[in-house]
């Protein structure tokens, strides 16, 4: 039962460690949830979601984020959460369409996913050695 541990661990780093040039800004609210998608009717959950906050009090959404513990992520976890964040882009919510997309995972990524990283800015992955790396 590692995945649950895991993702509170990817929460608290999202939320305290992670350099402010990861996300666009420091996240100053961290969390999991769920989107609705009325078109599939399907609920997604998301693992993160990382809000800022701007000068004005308004909370963008800076990333959302799929953790996992014992899997290879590939481009299907990007896939997913590029859905998630065109469904909360057209729900109106503010910074979706910039959001980051992390993958948080314990087992590393496939090829194909770190070379889309390298092209793609918005991509964002993050290794069990990112989290417990110092400085």
């Amino acid at each position: 039962m590692l995945g649950p541990h895991f993702e509170q661990v990817c929460r608290h780093w999202t939320r305290h460690m992670a350099p402010p040039e990861l996300f666009g800004d420091y996240p100053n609210e961290v969390g999991s949830g769920t989107v609705n998608d009325a078109g599939n009717r399907i609920t997604h959950e998301v693992d993160i979601l990382a809000f800022g906050l701007d000068d004005d009090g308004r909370r963008p959404l800076l990333a959302l984020g799929e953790v996992k513990w014992g899997e290879t992520m590939n481009l299907s976890h990007v896939d997913r959460l590029r859905r998630i964040r065109a469904l909360l882009t057209a729900q109106g919510r503010y910074g979706a369409a910039t959001a980051k997309l992390a993958c948080f995972s314990g087992a590393g990524f496939a090829d194909e996913l770190v070379d889309a990283a390298g092209q793609d800015g918005s991509i964002v992955l993050v290794s069990a050695a990112d989290l417990y790396r110092r400085g």
